[in-house]
Protein backbone atom coordinates (compact mmCIF):
# COMPACT_ATOMS: atom_id res chain seq x y z
CA UNK A 1 0.00 0.00 0.00
CA UNK A 2 2.96 2.50 0.41
CA UNK A 3 3.12 3.56 -2.88
CA UNK A 4 -0.69 4.72 -2.69
CA UNK A 5 0.34 6.72 0.22
CA UNK A 6 2.85 8.49 -1.31
CA UNK A 7 -0.17 9.53 -4.33
CA UNK A 8 -2.45 9.81 -0.88
CA UNK A 9 -4.82 7.49 -2.34
CA UNK A 10 -7.45 7.01 0.67
CA UNK A 11 -7.55 3.00 0.04
CA UNK A 12 -4.02 2.86 0.38
CA UNK A 13 -3.77 5.45 3.45
CA UNK A 14 -6.75 2.93 4.77
CA UNK A 15 -5.29 -0.03 3.98
CA UNK A 16 -2.13 0.84 5.63
CA UNK A 17 -3.74 2.75 8.94
CA UNK A 18 -5.48 -1.02 9.73
CA UNK A 19 -2.07 -2.82 8.93
CA UNK A 20 -0.80 -0.72 11.81
CA UNK A 21 -3.30 -1.63 14.26
CA UNK A 22 -3.26 -4.94 13.91
CA UNK A 23 0.57 -5.57 13.46
CA UNK A 24 0.38 -3.34 17.46
CA UNK A 25 -2.22 -5.71 18.55
CA UNK A 26 0.04 -8.66 18.05
CA UNK A 27 3.57 -7.32 18.93
CA UNK A 28 3.01 -7.81 22.57
CA UNK A 29 2.23 -11.41 22.45
CA UNK A 30 5.27 -11.91 20.22
CA UNK A 31 8.55 -13.03 22.38
CA UNK A 32 10.32 -10.06 20.77
CA UNK A 33 12.79 -8.48 23.07
CA UNK A 34 11.33 -5.80 25.26
CA UNK A 35 13.11 -2.99 24.09
CA UNK A 36 12.92 -4.04 20.50
CA UNK A 37 8.90 -4.66 20.72
CA UNK A 38 8.45 -0.88 22.53
CA UNK A 39 10.52 0.35 19.76
CA UNK A 40 8.40 -1.22 17.51
CA UNK A 41 5.21 -0.35 19.18
CA UNK A 42 5.86 3.58 19.53
CA UNK A 43 6.70 3.42 15.45
CA UNK A 44 3.76 2.22 14.95
CA UNK A 45 1.28 4.20 17.09
CA UNK A 46 3.05 7.44 15.35
CA UNK A 47 1.99 5.55 11.76
CA UNK A 48 -1.41 5.38 13.15
CA UNK A 49 -2.22 8.78 14.70
CA UNK A 50 -0.38 10.76 11.59
CA UNK A 51 -2.65 8.71 9.04
CA UNK A 52 -5.58 8.96 11.41
CA UNK A 53 -6.03 13.10 10.43
CA UNK A 54 -5.93 12.33 6.58
CA UNK A 55 -8.29 9.57 6.61
CA UNK A 56 -10.68 11.01 9.08
CA UNK A 57 -11.10 13.71 5.85
CA UNK A 58 -11.29 10.83 3.49
CA UNK A 59 -14.02 9.15 4.94
CA UNK A 60 -15.78 12.63 5.59
CA UNK A 61 -15.65 13.03 1.67
CA UNK A 62 -17.06 9.76 1.18
CA UNK A 63 -19.80 10.52 3.06
CA UNK A 64 -20.99 13.16 2.28
CA UNK A 65 -20.90 11.80 -1.85
CA UNK A 66 -22.87 9.16 -0.01
CA UNK A 67 -25.17 12.24 1.06
CA UNK A 68 -25.56 13.41 -2.45
CA UNK A 69 -26.09 10.26 -3.81
CA UNK A 70 -29.44 9.43 -1.54
CA UNK A 71 -30.91 12.57 -3.26
CA UNK A 72 -32.20 13.57 0.48
CA UNK A 73 -30.31 16.79 1.17
CA UNK A 74 -29.74 20.15 -0.34
CA UNK A 75 -27.19 19.52 -2.74
CA UNK A 76 -25.76 23.19 -2.97
CA UNK A 77 -25.05 22.69 0.44
CA UNK A 78 -23.21 19.40 0.61
CA UNK A 79 -21.27 20.81 -2.33
CA UNK A 80 -20.41 23.87 -0.05
CA UNK A 81 -19.37 21.49 2.90
CA UNK A 82 -17.18 19.09 0.39
CA UNK A 83 -14.94 21.53 -1.14
CA UNK A 84 -14.22 23.27 2.66
CA UNK A 85 -13.17 19.66 3.31
CA UNK A 86 -11.46 19.04 0.32
CA UNK A 87 -9.37 21.99 0.64
CA UNK A 88 -8.81 20.58 4.17
CA UNK A 89 -7.49 17.46 3.17
CA UNK A 90 -5.25 18.82 0.76
CA UNK A 91 -3.70 20.62 3.16
CA UNK A 92 -3.68 17.41 5.29
CA UNK A 93 -2.14 15.22 3.19
CA UNK A 94 1.15 17.65 2.60
CA UNK A 95 1.52 17.55 6.23
CA UNK A 96 1.20 14.08 6.53
CA UNK A 97 3.97 13.26 3.73
CA UNK A 98 6.23 15.69 5.66
CA UNK A 99 5.75 14.14 8.47
CA UNK A 100 5.68 10.48 7.92
CA UNK A 101 7.52 10.33 4.61
CA UNK A 102 7.51 6.99 2.68
CA UNK A 103 10.67 6.37 3.21
CA UNK A 104 10.15 6.15 7.04
CA UNK A 105 7.37 3.80 6.05
CA UNK A 106 9.58 1.69 4.56
CA UNK A 107 12.49 1.38 6.90
CA UNK A 108 9.39 0.50 9.59
CA UNK A 109 8.64 -2.54 6.86
CA UNK A 110 11.84 -3.44 6.67
CA UNK A 111 12.72 -3.55 9.87
CA UNK A 112 9.59 -6.21 10.63
CA UNK A 113 9.96 -8.14 7.58
CA UNK A 114 13.76 -8.87 9.46
CA UNK A 115 11.71 -9.89 12.62
CA UNK A 116 9.75 -12.04 10.50
CA UNK A 117 12.57 -13.85 8.68
CA UNK A 118 15.32 -13.55 11.73
CA UNK A 119 15.99 -18.22 11.89
CA UNK A 120 14.43 -19.39 15.81
CA UNK A 121 16.28 -21.62 17.60
CA UNK A 122 15.06 -25.09 17.42
CA UNK A 123 14.51 -25.92 21.36
CA UNK A 124 14.11 -29.44 22.78
CA UNK A 125 10.46 -30.58 22.37
CA UNK A 126 9.18 -29.82 26.25
CA UNK A 127 10.30 -26.52 25.38
CA UNK A 128 8.56 -26.03 22.58
CA UNK A 129 5.61 -27.29 24.12
CA UNK A 130 5.65 -24.84 27.06
CA UNK A 131 6.81 -21.79 24.57
CA UNK A 132 3.36 -22.31 23.05
CA UNK A 133 1.51 -22.48 26.47
CA UNK A 134 2.61 -19.34 27.20
CA UNK A 135 2.18 -17.27 23.85
CA UNK A 136 -1.27 -19.11 23.85
CA UNK A 137 -1.70 -17.80 27.53
CA UNK A 138 -0.68 -13.89 26.21
CA UNK A 139 -3.21 -14.39 23.36
CA UNK A 140 -6.36 -15.65 25.92
CA UNK A 141 -5.17 -12.54 28.48
CA UNK A 142 -5.18 -10.11 26.05
CA UNK A 143 -8.60 -11.23 24.75
CA UNK A 144 -9.54 -11.00 28.39
CA UNK A 145 -8.52 -7.21 28.91
CA UNK A 146 -9.88 -6.19 26.07
CA UNK A 147 -13.58 -7.83 26.71
CA UNK A 148 -13.43 -6.25 30.16
CA UNK A 149 -12.43 -2.96 28.58
CA UNK A 150 -15.84 -3.23 26.07
CA UNK A 151 -17.83 -4.41 29.17
CA UNK A 152 -16.58 -1.55 30.90
CA UNK A 153 -16.81 1.45 27.95
CA UNK A 154 -20.74 0.35 27.36
CA UNK A 155 -21.22 0.69 30.85
CA UNK A 156 -20.00 3.76 30.64
CA UNK A 157 -21.35 4.69 27.91
CA UNK A 158 -24.88 4.24 29.01
CA UNK A 159 -28.14 4.99 27.43
CA UNK A 160 -27.45 8.87 26.80
CA UNK A 161 -26.47 9.89 23.50
CA UNK A 162 -22.73 11.03 24.13
CA UNK A 163 -20.20 10.99 21.28
CA UNK A 164 -17.35 10.72 23.15
CA UNK A 165 -18.27 7.75 25.61
CA UNK A 166 -19.94 6.21 22.16
CA UNK A 167 -16.61 6.75 20.67
CA UNK A 168 -14.52 5.22 22.97
CA UNK A 169 -17.24 1.65 23.00
CA UNK A 170 -16.26 2.32 19.40
CA UNK A 171 -12.28 1.82 19.83
CA UNK A 172 -13.17 -0.98 22.08
CA UNK A 173 -14.82 -3.36 19.96
CA UNK A 174 -12.01 -2.57 17.47
CA UNK A 175 -9.43 -3.71 20.11
CA UNK A 176 -11.58 -6.45 21.01
CA UNK A 177 -12.03 -7.90 17.32
CA UNK A 178 -8.56 -7.54 16.44
CA UNK A 179 -6.93 -9.68 20.01
CA UNK A 180 -10.60 -12.34 18.79
CA UNK A 181 -8.97 -12.54 14.79
CA UNK A 182 -5.77 -12.98 16.24
CA UNK A 183 -6.83 -16.38 18.24
CA UNK A 184 -9.37 -17.59 15.37
CA UNK A 185 -5.87 -17.82 13.54
CA UNK A 186 -3.91 -18.97 15.68
CA UNK A 187 -6.39 -21.89 16.88
CA UNK A 188 -7.97 -22.09 13.25
CA UNK A 189 -11.42 -22.15 15.64
CA UNK A 190 -14.60 -21.07 13.49
CA UNK A 191 -16.65 -21.08 16.55
CA UNK A 192 -15.54 -17.35 16.94
CA UNK A 193 -16.45 -16.73 13.34
CA UNK A 194 -20.38 -15.69 14.66
CA UNK A 195 -18.81 -13.33 17.23
CA UNK A 196 -16.64 -11.29 14.65
CA UNK A 197 -19.70 -11.03 12.73
CA UNK A 198 -21.47 -9.18 15.60
CA UNK A 199 -18.39 -7.36 16.06
CA UNK A 200 -17.75 -6.18 12.76
CA UNK A 201 -21.15 -5.29 12.60
CA UNK A 202 -21.58 -3.29 15.66
CA UNK A 203 -17.95 -1.74 15.34
CA UNK A 204 -19.50 -0.74 11.39
CA UNK A 205 -22.21 0.93 13.09
CA UNK A 206 -20.80 2.52 15.43
CA UNK A 207 -18.23 3.90 12.50
CA UNK A 208 -21.21 5.26 10.62
CA UNK A 209 -22.74 7.40 14.02
CA UNK A 210 -18.93 8.38 14.65
CA UNK A 211 -18.71 9.96 10.99
CA UNK A 212 -22.05 11.78 10.87
CA UNK A 213 -20.59 13.13 14.53
CA UNK A 214 -17.71 14.41 12.63
CA UNK A 215 -19.19 15.97 9.91
CA UNK A 216 -21.54 17.80 12.39
CA UNK A 217 -18.26 19.88 14.04
CA UNK A 218 -17.01 20.25 10.46
CA UNK A 219 -20.57 21.60 9.37
CA UNK A 220 -20.69 23.77 12.36
CA UNK A 221 -17.25 24.97 11.94
CA UNK A 222 -17.95 25.74 8.59
CA UNK A 223 -20.88 27.92 9.78
CA UNK A 224 -18.77 30.04 12.17
CA UNK A 225 -16.38 30.85 10.10
CA UNK A 226 -18.28 32.57 7.02
CA UNK A 227 -17.66 36.10 7.07
CA UNK A 228 -19.53 37.72 6.43
CA UNK A 229 -22.56 35.88 7.48
CA UNK A 230 -25.22 34.70 4.65
CA UNK A 231 -28.35 33.99 6.45
CA UNK A 232 -29.76 31.61 3.41
CA UNK A 233 -26.79 29.42 3.59
CA UNK A 234 -26.53 29.50 7.49
CA UNK A 235 -30.07 28.39 7.38
CA UNK A 236 -29.35 25.05 4.89
CA UNK A 237 -26.40 24.43 6.98
CA UNK A 238 -29.06 24.47 9.54
CA UNK A 239 -31.00 22.05 7.88
CA UNK A 240 -28.49 19.88 6.93
CA UNK A 241 -27.50 19.52 10.75
CA UNK A 242 -30.80 18.98 12.03
CA UNK A 243 -31.13 16.16 9.51
CA UNK A 244 -27.74 14.58 10.40
CA UNK A 245 -28.50 15.10 13.83
CA UNK A 246 -31.64 12.90 13.83
CA UNK A 247 -29.45 10.43 11.88
CA UNK A 248 -27.46 10.24 14.65
CA UNK A 249 -30.45 9.54 16.97
CA UNK A 250 -31.33 6.67 14.94
CA UNK A 251 -27.95 5.07 14.50
CA UNK A 252 -28.01 5.71 18.43
CA UNK A 253 -31.10 3.81 18.68
CA UNK A 254 -29.93 0.60 17.09
CA UNK A 255 -26.55 1.04 19.06
CA UNK A 256 -28.54 0.06 22.27
CA UNK A 257 -30.49 -2.56 20.99
CA UNK A 258 -27.12 -4.23 19.36
CA UNK A 259 -25.36 -3.62 22.79
CA UNK A 260 -27.18 -6.84 24.63
CA UNK A 261 -25.50 -8.60 22.16
CA UNK A 262 -21.58 -7.38 22.55
CA UNK A 263 -22.20 -7.79 25.91
CA UNK A 264 -22.87 -11.46 25.09
CA UNK A 265 -19.56 -11.58 22.69
CA UNK A 266 -17.89 -10.40 25.76
CA UNK A 267 -19.03 -13.10 28.05
CA UNK A 268 -18.81 -16.08 25.82
CA UNK A 269 -15.26 -15.27 24.31
CA UNK A 270 -13.77 -14.96 27.89
CA UNK A 271 -9.95 -15.13 27.41
CA UNK A 272 -9.11 -17.91 29.52
CA UNK A 273 -5.51 -19.55 29.59
CA UNK A 274 -6.02 -22.29 27.32
CA UNK A 275 -3.64 -24.35 30.37
CA UNK A 276 -6.65 -23.74 32.34
CA UNK A 277 -9.14 -25.10 30.14
CA UNK A 278 -6.90 -27.84 30.35
CA UNK A 279 -6.89 -28.57 33.46
CA UNK A 280 -10.76 -28.33 33.83
CA UNK A 281 -11.65 -30.56 30.82
CA UNK A 282 -9.03 -33.00 32.44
Amino acid sequence: MLPGVGKGDARAVHRTRVASRRLRELLPVLQLDGGVAAELGRRLRKVTERLGRARELDVLLTLLDELQQSGRYDQDTLALVASAISQERAAARKRLLAKLPVTELRRLASKLDRIADEPLDRPPEADRTAAARAWRWAVGARIGRRARALKAAIDEAGAVYLPDRLHAVRLAVKKFRYAVELEREIARDEKLTPHLRTLKRNQALLGRLHDRHVLIDRVRQLQASSAPPDLGVWRRLDALLAALEDECRRLHGRYLRESAALLSVCDRIPGRPPAASSRRAG
